[in-house]
């Protein structure tokens, strides 16, 4: 069957299949020391026009274009040319695994490309629809526009502006540290989660049929008894499978465009042997002809909550991931790269996308070393790219018009395989197996509930694990062995001597409201296990980094508690701002200053002299 816009199923974007590279690896040492002299000179330049006018700081291209050399120019073109072969198949497979029609994978391919190159502050990301995004995408699209190509269309034009906007803002309160809050395990949980989602999602493709989506594995169920009851189209599956394999075995090439090989095959093989009409092969057909054009994507009142939610959901991600590549190639070319001017980057490409019937987007792992392969020297390569693919709608709209389905979602199975990561979760279940388990469950997560519910779960895991230490922190008694100098928890010294009368207790943690109450408990048992009776408390409190309110009144209580018992409550080693704390809280006032000492041995030889 013959149609112009499938519109259902998410994506993938991790091949690192096609990389066209420099002619040999002493050109390659060559160009990243030639990349990384260019870095300092454009950086050099963005310092001195900052001091100019600040507003040109958020607009790190203009500086690039101000000491742009002539021997870059080359490069730039070229790398931008071999970019865009990827760019077209890889942009329009994504679109449809979005739920969205193939050309918004090219207006949201064109457009970020050329915003990020002057907003962007690195010089050779790469911008475009992301296979990470896809289920997220996906997940409010395809509900919501019920098979209307155009409702869809303004749903991911609307969900990119809500995405940009999140961005910018948060680029300009300068909130680029926010994605660090997501562990390492949590971010592979959701990773995987979504690799999977996007795989089952594009598996009705690749058999040829389609299924009402219901849910990740809900779906595999449907998908299982499409197939039983003889729905395959199997000259579709093998154009999809044939594509695949061609995906995977020439994704180590460095030489050799797979994808491009691949897309391109099969699109030859459709229209040679007339495979649409005579197979009910589904194809992609013709592309509008022209570029896009500026309008505001309408959308329903009803709408709106569901795509506030995942155009922030799709911001989270997709800065997470950008992020962490854009700091991965500033490491290899020897520069900084500011996170909150790579959100207001990011942001300004998706805004602009959602103005040009595009969708959100986000940094490409797998795109963005062809460009680098290439001998992309600067943000000229991207807008090359642009270029080649508007010139494309321009004069060659029907280029692809063969290409099948089925082949399309080879291309988001592919890079759904390289978005799982195994081998460094088996590392984390050998080194630290609950960060592992709390990895699988957010996992599990996405691959139940869909996309934004699993992504909503491994925020909230995400900040239950940051509380967790600081709520059940771990506390230890003091003593001194006799072969090591300082005061030493005597559980793991159980040799270590303790000072008759006085209890050393030292906490791990700042404190606050969800763990005040344990303090309270903890230095109460510490006393009451003491060996012999207790006269003092030294709270040996290093770690303590911060005091609240809540924990300011249990101390208070603890004081009380233990004068009842004759027993006085002093601290050692407390930071000077935690102190400041305690002289708003009045706690100065009643405990005085003779109850604080500057070090544990400073509390003890205060003890001794007082007995």
């Amino acid at each position: 069957m013959v149609g112009t816009h499938p519109v259902d199923s998410p994506s993938p974007d991790r091949t690192g299949a096609m990389t066209m590279p420099p002619a040999d690896e002493s050109h390659a040492i060559r160009g990243q020391e030639a990349r990384s002299e260019g870095e300092q000179d454009a950086t050099s330049t963005f310092m001195w026009m900052g001091h100019e006018a600040g507003w040109l700081r958020w607009m790190p291209g203009l500086s690039t274009l101000l000491r742009y050399k002539i021997a870059w120019l080359g490069h730039d073109v070229v790398a931008g040319l071999v970019l865009a072969t990827m760019l077209v198949p890889v942009g329009i497979a994504y679109a449809v695994a979005s739920g969205l029609p193939g050309i918004c994978g090219l207006y949201a391919t064109i457009v970020p490309l050329l915003v990020y190159a002057v907003f962007g502050p690195s010089r050779i990301l790469v911008l475009g629809p992301d296979s990470a995004l896809a289920a997220v995408i996906l997940g409010v699209v395809l509900p919501l526009s019920a098979g209307d190509p155009q409702r869809a269309v303004a749903l991911g034009g609307m969900m990119a502006l809500v995405s940009g906007t999140v961005l910018v803002l948060a680029g300009l309160a300068r909130l680029g540290f926010v994605t660090e809050l997501l562990s390492k395990p949590i971010r592979y949980g959701y990773m995987n989660g979504i690799a999977l989602t996007v795989l089952i999602s594009q598996l009705p493709k690749l058999f040829g049929f389609s299924v009402e989506s219901t849910g990740p594995l809900r779906d595999l169920w449907s998908i299982g008894g499409a197939i039983l009851a003889g729905r395959t189209n199997w000259v579709a599956l093998a154009i999809g499978l044939g594509t695949l394999a061609t995906i995977l075995l020439l994704r180590g090439s460095r030489r050799v465009p797979g994808i491009l090989v691949a897309v391109v095959g099969s699109a030859v093989l459709v229209g040679l042997f007339d495979l649409a009409d005579r197979h009910d092969v589904s194809i992609l057909g013709s592309l509008p002809a022209g570029l896009p054009r500026l309008a505001l994507p309408w959308i329903e009142a009803r709408d709106i909550v569901p795509v506030l939610i995942g155009g922030c959901a799709v911001a989270m991600v997709s800065f997470a991931d950008t992020s962490v590549l854009s700091r991965a190639y500033a490491a290899r070319t020897r520069t900084a790269v500011d996170p909150n001017q790579e959100m207001v980057g990011l942001g300004a490409a998706n805004l602009a996308t959602g103005f040009f019937q595009g969708f959100p987007i986000s940094s490409s792992s797998s795109r963005t070393p062809v460009a680098e392969a290439a001998g992309a020297r600067t943000q000229l390569t991207g807008i090359v790219g642009a270029l080649a693919i508007a010139l494309l709608l321009l004069v060659a709209p029907d280029l692809l018009r063969n290409l099948p389905t089925s082949a399309l979602a080879a291309v988001v199975i592919a890079s759904a395989i390289g978005l799982f990561e195994v081998a460094d979760l088996k590392r984390i279940h050998r080194i630290q197996r609950w960060e592992f388990w709390l990895s699988m469950a957010c996992f599990a997560g996405v691959a139940v509930f869909g996309a934004i519910p699993g992504i909503g779960l491994a925020i909230v895991i995400a900040v239950i694990e940051f509380l967790w230490d600081g709520w059940r922190p771990y506390s230890a008694i003091l003593g001194r062995p006799a072969d090591i100098e300082g005061y030493h928890d005597v559980t793991r010294h159980p040799e270590a001597r303790r000072i008759p009368g006085l209890v050393l207790f030292r906490w791990d943690a700042p404190l606050f409201f969800a763990n005040a109450e344990l303090f309270r408990e903890r230095v109460l048992a510490a006393v009451a296990e003491s060996p012999t009776p207790v006269r003092c408390v030294v709270v040996a409190a290093a770690p303590v980094t911060s005091v609240d309110v809540t924990a300011a009144d249990a101390l208070a209580e603890l004081d009380d508690a233990l004068l009842a018992q004759g027993v006085e409550l002093r601290f050692a080693e407390l930071k000077d701002p935690v102190k400041d704390k305690l002289r708003r809280f009045g706690l100065f006032d009643r405990f005085g200053e003779t109850r604080f000492f500057p070090t544990l041995d400073a509390a003890v030889s205060r003890y001794h002299g007082a007995t």
